[in-house]
């Protein structure tokens, strides 16, 4: 079992707990109620820091600036409106180590999908028990190296899988993730990851035979997920798993709510608290009167926010002079950190710069793309963007709310452009 540590457990308020079920031992997240501010600050927007910095450092190429102070409002946010759950910051969104330092310095746990990001945050003196294997496709000697290194956690959704799980993890807690609908999210995660719920019960089943511990269930509801309802469907056929398994001598008591919370790209999203607030209903409607543990993988919503990329415009131009449309070209593109563009999934906010001064003036229809020899690097086509007609080569465009899944995304010398360089201010 998980080793306890200071601080509040993380548990579902108890009616009428059955006496033989666990007593959690993840803690919550320190939500620190009182540092928290009365009102958010702009969200998505070009923070006075990172304005700072861009004024004060020239590049020739992309830069993601990333404010931790945002990352770190957005942490106590969600955990002020979640203050029963354990906070796990899903690595992947960006794994910079100013991200991992800020949130492991407030109580944060982590979700990590790989040897790599094991390293990663041991590396930066995070305990392997404050991580959580949440990918459900390991390689077996990934497995091996993370219950050496004392790694509690393993999620799973294939009997291969728990498998290898029992071979070389032996007597590791685990859960099995189900499938979702996806409705409602802008980035679904749906069909990839998770298995029905029928067959959860039956591999839930198989880990206990294996000797293996069985916790619980996990879930994602989808990124960027506007329906606030969709938690609700998914913790049902959750709590019907556990009464499931009870039935046959196996208490789970492990609810993994994944992620999902969004960051501001062009509309408008709820606050953190309206997420906690609808979660919370959903948990006291379908296990009222169990005790349970529950943990939350927060990404985009932690520092989706907190990034801006400063790109610079290559060329404007037009395919025939009659066309009203403009091609603008940036020096970024899907293969340099934009890929949540592809089918126009996720629309960020544009800012048009000159001389460190905003581009005003008449607009007019744009479609933008990438620098790449690749037909494919068109970023927005359909979705009506519109930019000043006084735009040119050398100005610079600020793409506001990319703190998640952009460096991370950055190939490496695709066509011979850098990575994305991040910067934490």
């Amino acid at each position: 079992m998980l080793q306890p540590e200071a601080g509040p457990r993380a548990r579902l308020r108890v009616t009428s707990p059955k006496s033989d079920r666990r007593t959690s031992t993840i803690p919550a997240s320190k939500p620190l109620l009182s540092l928290v501010p009365a009102a958010s600050p702009p969200r998505g927007e070009v923070t006075d820091a990172i304005r700072d910095y861009f004024a004060a450092n020239t590049h020739s190429h992309p830069v993601l600036a990333v404010d931790l102070s945002i990352v770190e409002w957005n942490y106590r946010a969600l955990a002020r409106a979640l203050p029963e759950t354990a906070i796990y910051y899903a690595v992947k969104a960006n794994p910079s180590n100013g991200v991992v330092d800020r949130l492991a310095a407030l109580g944060c746990r982590f979700d990590v999908a790989s040897r790599g990001e094991i390293e990663l945050c041991m590396a930066r003196g995070v305990a392997a028990s404050r991580l959580s294997f949440g990918n459900t496709i390991k390689k077996e000697r990934d497995i091996a190296f993370a219950h050496s290194v004392g790694v509690p956690l393993f999620a799973f959704d294939a009997e291969e899988e728990l498998q290898k799980i029992a071979r070389s993890a032996p007597g590791a807690e685990v859960f099995c993730r189900i499938l979702t609908s996806g409705d409602g999210a802008d980035w679904p995660l749906s069909r990839k990851f998770g298995c029905t719920p029928a067959m959860a019960a039956t591999l839930l089943r198989r880990a206990a035979e294996l000797g293996l511990t069985p916790r619980g269930v996990s879930f994602h509801v989808g990124s960027q997920q506007s329906d606030l309802t969709q938690w609700d469907g998914a913790l049902a056929q959750t709590a019907a798993l556990f009464e499931d398994l009870a039935e046959d001598g196996i208490d789970l008591d492990l609810v993994n709510i994944g992620g999902g919370f969004p960051a501001r790209y062009r509309d408008d999203v709820v606050e953190a608290e309206a997420y906690g607030n609808a979660i919370m209903a959903a948990l006291d409607k379908h296990f009222s009167g169990l005790q349970i543990t529950t943990i939350a993988e927060p990404g985009r919503g932690l520092v989706g926010d907190a990034g801006v990329i400063r790109s610079e415009v290559v060329l404007v131009s037009k395919k025939d002079a009659t066309e009203d449309e403009r091609w603008v070209y940036l020096d970024i593109g899907k293969f340099s950190g934009l890929a949540e563009t592809m089918d126009e999934a996720i629309k960020y906010r544009l800012t048009t710069m000159r001389g460190g001064a905003e581009l005003g003036g008449e607009t007019g229809p744009v479609i933008l793309a990438g620098p790449s020899c690749d037909s494919a690097d068109i970023l927005y086509e359909k979705a009506g963007y519109r930019l000043p007609m006084a735009l040119t080569t050398g100005d610079e465009v600020l793409i506001l709310a990319t703190g998640a899944y952009t460096s991370t995304y950055s190939s490496v010398g695709f066509n011979g452009f850098p990575p994305l360089e991040t910067v934490c201010v």
